[in-house]
């Protein structure tokens, strides 16, 4: 494609958001769960001839792909409910009080609204749950927002096939004119970030692009929020209560984390605390190899891998050329501690880092030391005890999602889900793009002081029918 011509695309693209940005936003909640549900329904249907084009994009097994997609039609109809039943009317109200201690208070009244169009970079690793019709663009249309997608160039006919799928399902439910749209290249992608048009981003990737993306957001005339899930290590710390209990389901679970989808998940275990790394290789099941997603990613790997392997010894496997096999690598924390780098190179693959320690407090120490993840986990007693409480805590002050007795992969999408953390997990950690409180970030607060009924929004008049609604609103 040229220069020119997609120039041209880009520019048709931002202009047809642009336009329908006031009436997306003034669509009823209602209305706009009707749009999601038809999404969903036509995805459903198109099932079959989507998967296959998928498969033969990205490697990954029908199994996958068919659980994938359910999930995403899944997060459409749950954003759909939750429209319908107002859980996204968060509302403030205080009336006007001539008695307030600090001086007579006029009547505010709070909300939020939609912020304009959003700019969704797509993710590699999740061609369904995080493309063209996943969460970023569902949060992003909940709310009332416009989205320009920018396609994802390791799936680019299934990321094509789903634009006009979900185009076409947006005009068929009466949707405004525009309120989808769909861009390629790397270019185009830079170019919306610093269009005026754009008013958020959300980006699925690496660190290094989304830091490079964020930066340009950041450098505009008029910065906007820049929504960025980037890189993670995902540790997990194996005590010594646990690992005397249940050694070979540890084993068991770590290996199946490991190696689902082939290591390519955001969530994957990368750092893991032992107390006994060769005892936790004795009880290891084996673990299988499968294709990754496409060149890039497996050049990706070979490089991490390679990296580590100058650091740090190889336990299992080796480096291979050719393929992404499991690989895992050892250290003690000590060295850990003294290189706290280790502990943040993200492999993205079947490989992890296994950080032998003697003491737990050696572990609480070296938890300081790490950067923002996505996950931390413990594998502790039934119930924990003061140093697992403790690392609990510390590992909180690092992490998005804390499990117990658990793996991080697997990511309930709902409403209490938190996927996100401080830098480098995201460049957002106030928010998630995982369940339904990631609308909040394409939503932002107004208060209208001393406003006439009618010039309010619907859910902030006076005439609503519970005379206590004022109080009634968190």
């Amino acid at each position: 494609m040229t220069t020119t011509r997609s120039t041209e695309i880009l520019e048709t693209a931002l202009d047809a958001v642009a336009r329908a940005a006031r009436p997306t936003a003034r669509s009823a909640a209602a209305t706009r769960a009707g749009w999601l549900r038809h999404v969903a329904d036509r995805l459903d249907r198109a099932g079959g001839d989507l998967i296959t084009i998928a498969r033969a994009e990205t490697h990954l097994t029908e199994a996958r792909l068919v659980n994938e997609l359910r999930r995403t039609t899944f997060q459409a109809r749950l954003f759909a409910d939750r429209l319908s039943s107002g859980s996204f009317d968060r509302v403030l109200i205080d009336p006007a009080d001539g008695d307030w201690p600090m001086g007579a208070r006029p009547d505010l009244r709070r909300t939020f609204i939609p912020i304009g169009p959003v700019l969704v970079f797509t993710a590699s690793n999740f061609p369904f749950a995080f493309g063209v019709a996943g969460g970023d663009m569902v949060s992003a249309l909940a709310a009332g927002c416009p989205v320009l997608i920018k396609a994802h160039p390791g799936h680019p006919e299934l990321s094509r096939a789903l634009y006009r799928l979900v185009a076409d399902a947006l005009a068929e439910a009466g949707a405004p004119d525009g309120a989808l749209a769909m861009v390629e290249g790397e270019d185009s992608g830079r170019a919306a970030v610093r269009d005026a048009r754009i008013r958020a981003v959300g980006f699925t990737g690496s660190t290094s692009g989304g830091r490079a993306l964020f930066d340009l957001a950041m450098s505009r005339p008029d910065p906007i929020p820049f929504y960025a899930e980037m890189s993670s290590t995902n540790p997990v710390v194996i005590t010594p209560r646990s690992w005397a209990a249940r050694p070979a389901e540890i084993a068991a679970g770590f290996a199946a984390s490991l190696t689902g989808s082939a290591g390519q998940l955001c969530t994957k275990p990368g750092v893991v605390f032992l107390p006994d790394v060769g005892g936790f290789l004795d009880q290891l099941p084996n673990l299988s190899a499968a294709p990754l997603l496409n060149d890039h990613i497996l050049d990706g790997f070979h490089r991490t891998t390679s990296n580590m392997a100058t650091r740090a010894g190889i336990v299992f496997g080796e480096l291979s050329a050719r393929d992404a096999a499991p690989i895992l690598f050892r250290t003690n924390v000590a060295e850990a501690q003294a290189n706290p780098d280790l502990m943040d190179l993200e492999m993205f693959g079947p490989a992890a880092l296994l950080i032998e320690y003697t003491h737990l407090d050696q572990v609480v120490d070296a938890i300081d030391q790490l950067p923002g993840q996505l996950t931390a986990s413990v594998h502790g007693g039934d119930q924990p005890d003061p140093q697992e409480a403790e690392l609990v805590a510390r590992l909180a002050e690092h992490a998005g999602r804390v499990l117990w007795n658990d793996w991080p992969t697997g990511l309930s999408v709902t409403d209490a889900q938190q996927h996100g953390g401080p830098y480098p997990a995201t460049t957002a950690p106030l928010s998630t793009s995982v369940g339904t409180q990631s609308v909040w970030r394409f939503l932002r607060p107004v208060t209208f002081q001393n406003m006439p009924d009618e010039a309010l929004p619907e859910g902030l008049r006076r005439n609503r029918n519970s005379p206590s609604f004022a109080e009634e609103q968190v």
